[in-house]
């Protein structure tokens, strides 16, 4: 009988996926990737909207986890730049929203944004790991 395919480990041969981080608040930040890590994970930071496109022109990046409220451009609008980029790697790239003020935005919203999926704050940690491994693997 064969092994099942156990979603929960990598395979020592498949990259790592690349999660680029794009949050303003350094506890959120670092609690974040330390998960991610612990999941195998390779990370990209950008701890404001204005190095979100930067990071994702020069590191190839499997999903975005995107503070809606972050500073220079707000997430909803860096969200709507990946959308509208001409590489396809890019505007295809899951857009996960991270919000501490869902409520301020409707779905309706978030799909017109481009937003693929959404977690509240205060971070779920064990919904986290499951939003992203559902968009990357």
């Amino acid at each position: 009988m064969s092994p099942l395919f156990n979603p929960m480990t990598m395979s020592a041969d498949s990259p790592a996926k690349t999660i680029l981080i794009a949050e303003d608040s350094s506890v959120i930040l670092n609690l974040t990737r330390k998960i991610l890590e612990l999941q195998k994970y390779k990370i990209v930071l950008a701890k404001n909207g204005g190095e979100v496109m930067k990071q994702l022109e020069n590191n190839p990046v499997d999903c975005v986890l995107m503070d809606i409220n972050i500073p220079i451009k707000d997430g909803m609008q860096c969200t709507r730049e990946i959308r509208a980029h001409a590489d396809a790697k890019i505007n295809a790239l899951p857009v996960i929203a991270i919000t501490g003020n869902a409520n301020n935005y409707s779905m309706e919203q978030f799909r017109e944004a481009g937003v693929t999926d959404y977690l509240p704050k205060p971070l779920d940690f064990d919904a986290l790991v499951r939003v992203v491994r559902q968009y990357v693997s």
